[in-house]
């Protein structure tokens, strides 16, 4: 099963101009979106995740996680302020801070934690989507991800 929350809620987003853009974190409207735990606001910055490459800002409450989940393209996390936790499977727990970055392959089973709040760029190179998995590694609805944590 498919799952493109992220997708489908970024459509609400105002999108960058072609001709470029430049402004301040205090301008973005962050938002939470369906299908991604309540303590998670986010904001297109530029492109259209629905539609190919994308840059997205997001804020997390302190002990906010995106359970274990994966992306059809390759994710990349640059981290602004606070701390964040990164488990990917087959790989020892990162804990990155304020210019800290993490790199998820394509369909790499990962968790993300804000241990303290924290605001990140994600930079996705094709359509970002979010496909939850169990701890088997089986996708499940969005529904039964964020109701374990």
């Amino acid at each position: 099963m498919k799952i493109a929350a992220v997708v489908l809620a970024c459509s609400f987003f105002a999108h960058a101009q072609e001709m470029g853009t430049a402004r301040n974190l205090a301008e973005v409207k962050l938002a939470p979106l369906p299908g991604l735990p309540g303590c998670v606001t986010m904001a297109v910055e530029s492109g259209d995740p629905s539609k190919g490459p994308s840059v997205i800002v997001f804020k997390g409450t302190a002990g906010c996680t995106i359970p274990w989940h994966w992306h059809t393209p390759t994710e990349h996390v640059m981290i602004v302020s606070g701390t964040a936790k990164v488990e990917m499977k087959g790989m020892n727990t990162a804990t990155i801070t304020s210019g800290g970055y993490a790199m998820m392959p394509s369909k790499h089973h990962h968790q993300f934690t804000c241990v303290k709040a924290c605001t990140a760029f994600i930079n996705s190179g094709g359509v970002f989507d979010i496909h939850y998995v169990d701890k088997d590694g089986k996708e499940i609805p969005p529904e039964a991800a964020l109701k374990q944590k």
